[in-house]
């Protein structure tokens, strides 16, 4: 179920459940569970670690890793702890059948006879004087023994115990999970942390507790650390503080080539103390330091910068002109204060659209326009208080010969090349003009080759193999396969370590991948990269998909993680009608239709295989002649093929267990052992199951979905490597378009397309309240209706060397490309903004349009040039 974008969380899940509680009396008593889960994009482990051993029990394996979780249960910032992938304990009473048919006794008896002995029903309490004391009845099962001294029948003075029909001894339930680390038999536990926790403070002391948790380890059993959240963190951090110091030498370069050192230490100032004010107030907001905190810091590094350059900048040339440091400070800034007030108001206003992004990726993105709004307006207020009063106090007119000799270079580029590119520009504006307007619908013509996409790969070192089996498969034989992968893998140097897990998906460490449920014919396998290196990575996984994508008898698919809120797979196609047999040949002709689709890989259709079930179909006249029950022989049938749990035993640690009445099969059942099966009538006598009915196999639906109510089948697919989402979707799409749809049956495109849609269905109405509100600042700031159109008219050209790069680097146009072109609009329309407004002041002053314009261009090119190069 999924709720519109702003509806709470909490109040929604309660709603569910008050719901589906209404309507659970009605619906039949024998359903086996109906679980409501919430999830979150938060919701995600941080820690998962593994005790693995060859030689040790499953019994020794939940013991040390029981003890492991007491320790870091107390951890402080620890929200919960999970074990996985380890079978319980159950007591197993092993009924002979034939020694039964002697006493002539039916499994009924035993169950009643287990039953009854096992409960404890209190018995009061009773005053005796001054005390009171509590009445203690037979009470429940102390010991396996007592299990075995419960009297099943007794006649003419002989007593029949359970222990003389039955074998009774502690085993492990059916296996329905199984996981392996590096080869070797495991259970896995995972951590995840409270809300608002830092992760580096919990993972640390986790460390501590799990450092003294391996010294007391049995030789026999071994802890690995599968996964830790925290070094991908800690990679994020060291990434942007990386970027931060890049930055900053970048830009103190570019400013010191361009106008001193004293300039570039003062503008170089501006960039930690605007991040910090910044990360004040998105802390006070409400947002940690997230993915998408850090990159709104990234994207901030390239435009915090730019207000000090032109204030500092404007201030030196006002101190050259002969100014004191001080009158030089109150009138550069005073020039040029409300044009960067605007310019920064405009790159504000071009981040709104993104936080008033609807659905999940509003919420997973939000923090990162919020990020930059705050440490922009940090810079502005920076540069409009604290620059000038550095500047004043350490400003100074250059005399160095070197910084004099660059000006002059720079000035006589001015004076000549750039001069004469300017006259030549305002001489024949239509010939310009019409250049632009020409390359810009070229460029524009280039975007279908560009494709689009929703979020990129997530670049980690990473991935998961999903292998899927025919229905029906053994857990047995899905983890043969998994072995057989884990073969390959072993041989691939580049990878550190791997989790196995069989029957089930790896427990959930990554925010948009959820593990399957307990399924037999799945595994999955968890990866983990020495270290991630673009080109070895893809050379990596194209290997593995090209060695697995042959394997006979099952569907092998490397998976790499991407960016992102959840989503089914990249491209969904969901087919809908009434008849489940129709349904099913229409979705193997779309299963042809995208497998003939360049660029698709990794195709799941739910409907491409049958499910076989052996049916049991009993002669139930025969029955009855024969005084058999029907009742007794279901029992029968259940506690010979998956066991019947009759009561439960709790031992002296408080550990309860489930009794559970079996037949004495050593392995797991076969088909053939069903023919040793025997059922007791109603006057003792055991008669054989394959007496009273017969056995066939019968195909069964799979599953049965329902999307909004509609019978359906969703199928699936990736898209190879850098090949666009979109161009492919696009290609499935005309193909369906062309498909003979019976009556009644139609499709629905879901994936990236989908989310697509419903994250940037409300985005246009954003945008364009942002550019009324980007277009209202600039009326104020020019007094004119026609002005800020100048101002925009730089967007689209600004869009052309966008769309070039995209193209030059083979990158799509992603949700990430999207903020690049709106950090670079922001960008652009600063750099309009300044230039504009000069012109303006130059023509206050008396004089005419072109020579304001050549004066404004000279004036202020060195201030757009280097806040474009930083």
């Amino acid at each position: 179920v999924e709720f519109i974008t702003g509806s709470n969380p909490d109040d929604k899940y309660s709603d569910v459940v008050q719901k589906v509680n209404s309507i659970r009396n009605s619906l039949p008593n024998d359903i086996l569970s109906l679980e409501i889960t919430k999830w979150s994009i938060t919701d995600v482990n941080i820690l998962q670690l593994a005790l693995f051993s060859d030689s040790a029990s499953y019994n020794s394996l939940e013991t040390e890793i029981k003890r492991l979780k007491k320790k870091i249960e107390r951890v402080a910032g620890v929200q919960k702890v999970k074990i996985w992938a380890y079978p319980e304990q159950e007591i197993r009473v092993a009924i002979d059948l034939e020694k039964m048919a002697q006493y002539r006794l039916s499994l009924n008896r035993a169950i009643q006879a287990i039953q009854s002995t096992g409960q404890n029903i209190p018995g009061g309490s009773i005053d005796a004087g001054s005390k009171k004391y509590n009445i203690q009845t037979s009470g429940s099962f102390v010991s396996i023994e007592e299990i075995g001294n419960t009297v099943i029948h007794s006649v003419l003075g002989k007593i029949v115990y359970l222990r003389d029909i039955a074998d009774i001894r502690f085993d492990y339930e059916d296996e329905t999970y199984r996981a392996r680390f590096m080869d070797q038999k495991a259970v896995f536990l995972t951590v995840s942390q409270k809300r608002g926790t830092n992760i580096f403070a919990v993972t640390d002391a986790l460390k501590e507790k799990i450092k003294n948790y391996s010294e007391t380890l049995p030789a026999a059993i071994n802890l690995g650390i599968v996964f830790d959240q925290s070094e991908s963190v800690s990679a994020r951090i060291v990434g942007f503080f990386s970027n931060l110091m890049q930055g900053l030498f970048l830009v103190g370069m570019v400013v010191f080539i361009a106008v001193g050192i004293r300039v570039s230490i003062i503008v170089i100032l501006v960039i930690p103390i605007s991040i910090l004010i910044g990360v004040g107030f998105v802390d006070l907001t409400g947002f940690g330091l997230q993915q998408m905190t850090i990159t709104g810091m990234v994207i901030a590094l390239g435009l915090l910068v730019d207000n000090a350059i032109v204030v500092t900048e404007n201030i030196s040339r006002f101190m050259r002109l002969g100014y004191s440091p001080v009158e030089a400070a109150i009138k550069g800034t005073g020039q040029i204060a409300w044009a960067i007030t605007s310019s920064t108001a405009t790159t504000v206003l071009a981040f709104i659209p993104m936080m008033m992004m609807g659905n999940v990726t509003g919420d997973f993105i939000r923090s990162m326009p919020v990020t930059v709004v705050y440490t922009l307006t940090a810079s502005l207020i920076v540069s409009i208080i604290l620059t000038p009063y550095l500047s004043s106090k350490y400003l100074k007119v250059s005399k160095s010969s070197d910084e004099r000799k660059f000006r002059s270079n720079l000035n006589k580029f001015i004076e000549t090349t750039y001069r004469r590119w300017l006259d030549i520009s305002l001489k024949k504006p239509l010939i310009v003009i019409s250049l632009a307007i020409i390359v810009f619908v070229i460029s524009l013509g280039l975007i279908p080759l560009i494709g689009v996409s929703f979020f990129p790969k997530a670049e980690k070192p990473q991935f998961i193999i999903n292998i899927d089996t025919p229905e029906g498969t053994s857990l047995d034989k899905t983890s043969s396969v998994a072995f057989d992968v884990e073969n390959i893998l072993r041989k691939k140097p580049d990878i550190a370590r791997f989790a196995t897990n069989i029957g089930h998906g790896n427990p959930r460490i990554y925010y948009n991948v959820m593990p399957k449920h307990t399924i037999s014919t799945h595994a999955q396998i968890f990866v983990i990269l020495k270290e991630y290196n673009v080109d070895r990575f893809a050379r990596l996984i194209s290997e593995l998909r090209e060695e697995l994508s042959e394997y006979p008898g099952a569907r092998i698919e490397v998976k790499e993680f991407e960016q992102g809120p959840p989503i089914q797979a990249p491209i969904a196609i969901r087919i809908l009608g009434d008849n489940l047999n129709m349904i099913k040949n229409i979705s193997r002709d779309v299963e042809k239709i995208i497998s003939g689709t360049p660029g698709a890989i990794n195709i799941v259709n739910p409907l491409a295989t049958s499910k076989t079930d052996l049916f049991i179909n009993i002669n139930k006249e025969k029955a009855a002649m024969l005084g058999v029950p029907l009742v007794e022989l279901d029992r029968t049938v259940r506690a010979s093929i998956a066991g019947l749990p009759v009561s439960s035993y709790r031992d002296s640690q408080g550990k309860e267990y489930n009794i559970v009445l079996r037949l004495p099969f050593k392995q797991k059942l076969q088909i053939e052992d069903l023919q040793k099966v025997y059922v007791t009538s109603l006057s003792g006598a055991q008669i054989p199951l394959q007496q009273l009915a017969h056995m066939e196999f019968k195909a069964s639906p799979i599953k049965i979905n329902h999307y909004n109510l509609e019978r359906n089948v969703t199928i699936t697919t990736d898209v190879i490597g850098n090949t666009s989402v979109d161009k492919v979707t696009r290609q499935v799409i005309s193909k369906l378009d062309q498909y003979a749809w019976p009556r009644g049956y139609r499709y629905s495109v879901g994936g990236e397309a989908e989310s697509r849609e419903e994250s940037f269905g409300g985005m246009a109405q954003a945008i364009l309240v942002a550019v009324i509100g980007i277009f209202g600042v600039l009326v104020l700031q020019f007094r004119s209706y026609k002005q800020p159109l100048i101002v925009f008219s730089a967007i689209p050209l600004a869009i052309i060397g966008s769309i070039v790069a995209l193209l030059i680097t083979g990158f799509s146009f992603s949700f990430t490309a999207f903020v690049g072109i709106t950090s670079l609009s922001g960008i652009v329309i600063n750099n309009s903004i300044i230039l504009v407004d000069y012109t303006n002041r130059l023509r206050s002053e008396g004089k005419d349009i072109v020579s304001a314009l050549k004066e404004a261009g000279e004036t202020r090119f060195v201030p757009i040039v280097l806040t474009t190069a930083t």
